[in-house]
């Protein structure tokens, strides 16, 4: 399962659909931007451009169908048109879907990451205190109004593979705590992750085959937000190692290995990493309790990729020579670490994985209850 792509912005990354078969892009030509479409499943990755009428405006969103189409949403005065793009022979075919009406000038629009069925796609309006969840693309009639949330959302992460349970980040009073919608039962809002009364909590990524989730949370360092994990439904609390704390680097995780189910501790998970030296990837498992560092491809298309079953991850690229282009990389395997011989953090990534080991931990003097709240998803995760 793949985070990459909540919206490509101002022609930065790319999105991917929850099968992998599709990626979609703003690309470059001088200084225009048109939506470009990848096919990943063939033997080999191509691209194919699919320009409109006139080059598009800074704010412009794409992402994937399954069906191969791509999604644009153009922000134009007030309003958010929505379009399904897909080639013509030479030229681009375009069928609108309709628009959604942002007449607030405080109401910011934008696309919800490819939903795991591909067929549907949804976008969030996030107002002054409210937040609306619409359905742009797969619906009867066009845009159609889903539900309205109380509060300020952000994020947007699946935790099935119907597309049934969104989790977002919602800001009340000033804090922030994960909730799960049912857009099944007319956007019924349940709590999901509250891990102090007053921490701010928010989802980053889920897997639904494992149920492994990595969150991020300033409960263990007041004022200091830190990366954590822990598996939906499970009683366990949230644990936040050093590994995923490592000094001058910011971590994002990005992508999660499918088909481990029942085993949220071998579930690879790639992150982003940005440091002094640029930007590279990171491969963490719980299991291993060591961040892998290693160097991306060039052109990166940075915070995009997809982890195949067997645990091997494909990173899009595009350079002048290789507009198009997708590189494997496989992640380390590491017995458990010894600590006795642990190696310094590395600031930058090298040829080889570097790695970043976990120190042991003394026990906690007097438990700390970190919940990872069930909320309506006991029927749907693994335990």
């Amino acid at each position: 399962m793949t985070t990459a792509g909540r919206g490509s912005g101002s022609g930065a990354g790319c999105v991917i659909t929850a099968g992998g078969a599709y990626a979609a892009r703003l690309a470059r030509a001088g200084d225009s931007w048109f939506p470009e479409r990848w096919t990943l499943d063939g033997p080999e990755p191509y691209a194919v451009p699919l320009p409109g009428n006139q080059p598009e405006e800074p704010g412009t969103e794409v992402q994937p169908m399954a069906d191969g189409r791509v999604l644009i949403r153009r922000p134009i005065e007030g309003r958010h048109a929505f379009s399904l793009l897909y080639p013509t022979g030479p030229g681009t075919g375009e069928l609108p879907l309709g628009a959604v009406e942002c007449p607030d000038e405080g109401t910011r629009l934008h696309l919800l990451p490819p939903a795991p069925c591909g067929e549907r796609a949804y976008a969030l309006a996030v107002g002054r205190r409210t937040t609306t969840v619409w359905l742009v693309a797969g619906g009867t009639f066009g845009p159609e109004y889903l539900a309205e949330i109380p509060g300020r959302c952000s994020g947007g992460v699946w935790l099935d593979r119907t597309g049934r349970m969104l989790a977002l980040d919602r800001e009340v009073g000033g804090r922030t705590k994960t909730i799960v919608v049912d857009l099944e039962r007319g956007g019924e809002v349940s709590p999901l992750l509250q891990i102090a009364a007053d921490s701010d909590d928010r989802l980053l990524l889920a897997d639904p085959d494992s149920g492994l989730v990595l969150i991020r949370s300033d409960a263990p360092s007041p004022g200091e937000s830190r990366l954590g994990w822990g598996v939906l439904g499970s009683t366990l609390p949230v644990r936040f190692p050093e590994s995923l704390h490592p000094p001058d680097l910011a971590l994002t995780p990005f992508a999660s290995q499918p088909g481990k189910a029942l085993l949220p501790e071998a579930c690879a998970v790639a992150l982003r990493i940005d440091g002094p030296f640029g930007t590279w990837v990171g491969v963490w498992r719980p299991a291993d309790r060591r961040l892998h560092q290693l160097r991306a491809p060039d052109g990166w298309l940075a915070g995009s990729g997809l982890w195949t079953p067997e645990g091997v991850l494909r990173l899009p690229y595009a350079t002048e020579a290789e507009p198009c282009g997708v590189a494997p990389l496989t992640a380390p395997l590491t017995a458990p670490p010894s600590y006795a011989s642990s190696p310094s953090p590395s600031p930058s990534p090298s040829g080889e994985a570097s790695t970043l080991v976990e120190p042991p931990r003394p026990a906690p003097t007097t438990p700390r209850p970190v919940p990872l709240q069930q909320a309506p998803l006991g029927r749907l995760v693994t335990k």
